[in-house]
């Protein structure tokens, strides 16, 4: 990281800790020092590291002059801070641990019908929507219900001619014209009921092939339709999907068959468990995701189709990872890094790979080893300081 790109950050804590050390005075002064031993090379001001001055003092906007110190051999990106003031800034470290990490995918998804429990209504003859029953959207049905009636000529006519072949002994015509009307849409029932009285219907009763509620509907009554219209759409929400989206990342990770959870803001609490029963194969262009999906149990209807919710699958774990907390890990355009404690208020910047996130905890490649510790609380005020100091460094190798 070059100088220009560490100052900006590092001005910005510094700006805050003058403030503060002009607010309570001698509560930060200096925060940040280097060993003992350390040399003052010279003092510059917080906002303009040009303003150099041999001494302590105040910069022309009235902030105290920062110490810019001579690297000790060895000590080159160290930072020493006053032991006393590391439990006031709150400054917490973690060890870097190896063991088992789940690979847990945490993401969004939504609620929607099951595809499985959504059935349309078409004729497969034209004709005339004489009495419509279902009058709106939402209204529930059982299965069974008449829908509609509906006068068609050609149906009327086919029951006509099965009719006259009851009265025959010619078995193959009354077999012929039973089919017609099957095919023609009237049920086992109607049929038979057509069959014992001998009379045909001037109009056919349209019957619900299941339970739920209206989800569509496009006709009105005397309406004329044809076998094109989609008179009507019947959806079951007893049972409903939940559909997800997997970062292009972690898609490989999910399968068919993991648990999971999901959460919803409308019921504080409240957890459904259910299993990543589908995974779809292509990713979305747009968003560069995968979709996964999730089927509840919805016998309460409490799931509605369009509610979002947190969603999280544990897709298994990985063994033998070195990891530590996610977030003792600073990232940057084009490097990781974490602040190392040394001890004896002494920490250190260094790069890091990182792997894999799951939860609060994130995979370390290279870069760390088992059992060092890692600031994870103040890690950016550190890290601050370290820019600074090579900021000012290379700054004034620049001007010799």
């Amino acid at each position: 990281m070059n100088a220009a790109k560490q100052l900006p950050h590092a001005r910005a804590w510094l700006v805050l800790l003058s403030v503060l050390s002009m607010l309570i005075p001698g509560s930060i002064s200096p925060l940040f020092a280097a060993d003992d031993e350390g040399e003052i090379l010279y003092w510059v001001a917080p906002m303009d590291p040009n303003y150099r001055r041999d001494r302590p003092g105040k910069s022309p906007m009235g902030m105290d002059l920062v110490p810019v110190y001579a690297d000790q051999p060895g000590n080159e990106g160290i930072v020493t801070i006053d032991p006393a003031l590391v439990q006031n800034l709150g400054v917490r470290t973690a060890v870097a641990e190896v063991g088992k990490l789940w690979r847990r995918i945490d993401t969004v998804g939504y609620i929607a019908p099951d595809e499985r429990q959504i059935s349309h209504v078409h004729l497969r003859t034209e004709g005339w929507i004489e009495k419509l029953n279902v009058k709106s959207r939402g209204e529930r049905v059982k299965k069974g219900d008449v829908l509609f009636e509906l006068y068609s000529r050609e149906l009327l006519n086919a029951q006509e001619e099965y009719v006259q072949t009851l009265g025959g002994s010619n078995d193959f015509l009354k077999q012929a014209s039973r089919e017609r009307l099957e095919a023609l849409g009237m049920s086992e029932g109607q049929i038979e009921e057509l069959r014992r009285s001998g009379k045909a219907n001037r109009r056919v009763r349209v019957l619900a092939s299941q339970d739920g509620f209206v989800e569509a509907l496009n006709v009105r009554e005397g309406m004329f339709v044809k076998p094109a219209t989609e008179v009507l759409t019947l959806s079951d929400l007893a049972s409903v999907w939940v559909l997800v989206d997997v970062y292009a990342q972690q898609s490989a990770w999910v399968a068919a068959g993991q648990p999971a959870e999901l959460r919803i803001a409308y019921w504080p609490g409240r957890v459904w468990e259910g299993r990543v029963e589908f995974v779809y194969p292509n990713l979305d262009p747009k968003t560069r995701t995968l979709r996964v999906r999730i089927p509840l149990d919805n016998p309460d209807e409490q799931l509605k189709p369009g509610m979002y919710a947190d969603v999280r699958i544990f897709a298994g774990p990985k063994d033998d990872v070195l990891s530590i907390p996610r977030e003792a890990l600073i990232k940057s355009t084009d490097e990781q890094r974490v602040i190392m404690a040394l001890g004896d208020g002494k920490f250190s910047t260094r790069e890091v790979v990182a792997g894999m996130e799951s939860g609060e905890w994130v995979e370390i490649i290279s870069g760390l080893e088992e059992g060092e510790r890692v600031v994870t609380s103040g890690q950016f005020l550190i890290d601050s300081e370290a820019n600074l100091r090579s900021a000012f460094k290379a700054m004034d190798n620049h001007n010799h």
